[in-house]
């Protein structure tokens, strides 16, 4: 019938042993069992004078275990659960001293200190060009004289594709003596798109200034 014992680590636990081993020197029948070795394991360490049978029997077990284990023990003791918690700060200030080590505000700038900041910096200029403004600008696009095909000229204007550059509606506004101009709405990335070099260098050198005479800006309008 298996027998159950608590609070070993008790002088009231340890009372209850010492009862239990009276006229006993096993806790099991007359023969060294595992359950010795259980108990013994839960007692921790000798009973004092005051429980001669759970001292008599811890000796007698502890002879047993010697004879089984002839390598010389340095003796363990075991604490309570919250006792590690109490070196946790002594662990979070290495931790900290740790860090401390690895900042190094004097030191030489490492490779990996050099891609961060790259990284970072590309970062900033990916940023700046979403955040880059759009603007709508007006275009008058005059021809040469009233026998320009207006609609080539038109076509020659819309052949011009870039980044950040979107044509929009246009229409034909009469100027005088039968010629008329094209008037086109565009709409442009700032940091992308220069009005002014679009004109300068796109609109009026050939091959477009074959129809196109001169250009210029009617309205321009941050978006």
């Amino acid at each position: 019938m298996a027998v159950t014992f608590s609070d070993l680590h008790t002088e009231e636990g340890i009372k209850s042993l010492d009862q239990f081993l009276s006229g006993k020197t096993y806790i099991s029948g007359d023969l060294f069992t595992k359950d010795d070795i259980k108990v013994y394991a839960a007692v921790g360490e000798k009973p004092g004078d005051s429980f001669p049978n759970a001292s008599k029997w811890y000796d007698v077990v502890s002879s047993h275990v010697a004879s089984s284990f002839p390598g010389k023990a340095e003796g363990v003791r075991f604490s309570a659960v919250a006792a590690p918690a109490a070196a946790a700060p002594a662990k979070a200030a290495a931790t900290a001293e740790e860090d401390d080590d690895d900042l190094d505000l004097f030191g030489d700038e490492t490779e990996e200190d050099k891609k961060v900041a790259e990284e970072r910096e590309a970062a900033k200029k990916s940023t700046k060009k979403k955040e880059s403004g759009k603007s709508s600008v007006l275009l008058d696009v005059k021809p040469w004289d009233d026998e320009t095909d207006m609609k080539k000229l038109e076509e020659a204007v819309r052949s011009i594709e870039m980044p950040g550059l979107l044509w929009g509606a246009s229409k034909l506004v009469p100027v005088g003596y039968g010629i008329k101009k094209l008037q086109i709405m565009m709409t442009i990335v700032d940091d992308l798109v220069s009005v002014d070099t679009l004109v300068e260098e796109q609109l009026t050198v050939e091959p477009r200034n074959e129809y196109i005479q001169s250009c210029d800006i009617v309205a321009f309008n941050k978006i």
